[in-house]
């Protein structure tokens, strides 16, 4: 592979000196850049570019092309690629979102439930492959998977944006059932991010969407045991250099200390968490990834401006040093984000982090 001109973004996860705080937005390359819509018009739909090797490449190179100051791309694909891979019959409804033909709510279908053969996501790791080939150097990519918890809460309930009775029934009159879909999807989840690495990825995240909707028990007992598993399963190191762990649960606020003790190198945080009271919480045991309001990109340039400079002060509350935070959005950037916008945002975190990065 061609050798990394920007590391900044790996060097800060594990939280070693860095110029400049890296930023990436989660969902980067996505419906609020023309350029995409004008992909996904060509491509036909949502999951032929997620299984052509050529549009993936595409739209994860389409945000780089614009944005100059990205110091991370993140491969262009959907968490939900591991279920359907299982056999649950993916599928997406224009305005309702992803859904699945068959749930797993009968003990005789979760019984069968087996890990799919890694060569049925071979488009995956050809993608992997091709961005990697593609970028040339410029900077690191991403590979991310769905956290067992939040993939088992489609697998069950069949679509997302649901109330979770129906998983959550099952966690708490049939705990074996569900412990057995998420043993399985957690086996499932490390051998393809192992996969994504092998292709190329340069670090790994696991983006636990719905774990924040768990009582404090049960997030322990049916999320955090499993992605602990997880981290401690996947590839350490790869291509001459460690490949870094993220592990993100949006609405985990609450359970920082214990995500901290997971194996994982950052921990992603939503837009609720003060980042400077996670950096006093975990210490230096982990690097902190995060946090601006995704809906403050709809405001001003100077409403961003004095948002971004806000969090980039917070973290460096403790000892005025910038380390080990990478710069990202609480969640997902939103479809009606102005492009303009985005940029406001990178430049103002080049900007205002400067000062935090002094030798």
């Amino acid at each position: 592979m061609t050798v990394l001109q920007n590391d900044t973004f790996l060097r800060a996860l594990m939280r070693e000196s860095t110029e400049y705080t890296p930023v990436w937005m989660m969902r980067q390359a996505g419906r609020y850049l023309p350029e995409y819509r004008d992909s996904r018009k060509h491509a036909g739909s949502f999951l032929q570019l997620c299984k052509s090797p050529n549009f993936a490449t595409e739209v994860t190179l389409q945000p780089l092309d614009r944005y100059p100051l990205l110091d991370a791309s993140i491969l262009f694909s959907d968490i939900l690629t591991v279920p359907d891979a299982m056999g649950l019959g993916l599928y997406f409804e224009e305005g309702e979102g992803p859904k699945f033909e068959r749930t797993l709510r009968e003990e005789a279908d979760i019984l069968k439930l087996a890990v799919p053969d890694m060569g049925s996501l071979q488009y995956v790791f050809d993608a992997v492959s091709q961005i990697r080939r593609t970028i040339n150097g410029r900077v690191p990519l991403i590979g991310f998977a769905g956290s067992p918890w939040t993939l088992a809460t489609y697998m069950v309930e069949g679509k997302g944006g649901t109330d979770f009775l129906t998983i959550k029934k099952m966690a708490y009159t049939r705990p074996d059932l569900l412990h057995r879909i998420l043993d399985i999807t957690a086996q499932a989840v490390t051998q393809y991010l192992n996969a994504q690495i092998a292709a190329g990825a340069q670090a790994v995240m696991v983006f636990d969407s719905w774990g924040g909707a768990l009582s404090h028990n049960a997030y322990r007992e049916f999320s955090l045991q499993y992605l602990e598993k997880i981290m401690h399963g996947l590839t350490r190191e790869h291509e001459g250099r460690i490949v870094p762990r993220i592990s993100f649960t949006k609405g985990g606020g609450l359970w920082l200390e214990a995500q901290a003790g997971i194996g994982a190198d950052a921990l992603g945080l939503d837009w609720a968490v003060d980042i400077g009271s996670a950096r006093a919480r975990v210490g230096e045991q982990v690097a902190l990834q995060g946090n601006l309001d995704p809906a403050i990109l709809l405001s001003t340039p100077a409403a961003i401006e004095k948002e971004v400079a806000s969090i980039l002060a917070s973290y460096a509350a403790v000892d005025g040093k910038g380390h080990g935070h990478v710069f990202n959005l609480g969640h997902g950037i939103t479809q009606w984000t102005p492009p303009e916008n985005a940029a406001a945002m990178l430049a103002a975190v080049r900007a205002y982090s400067l000062q935090y990065h002094v030798a």
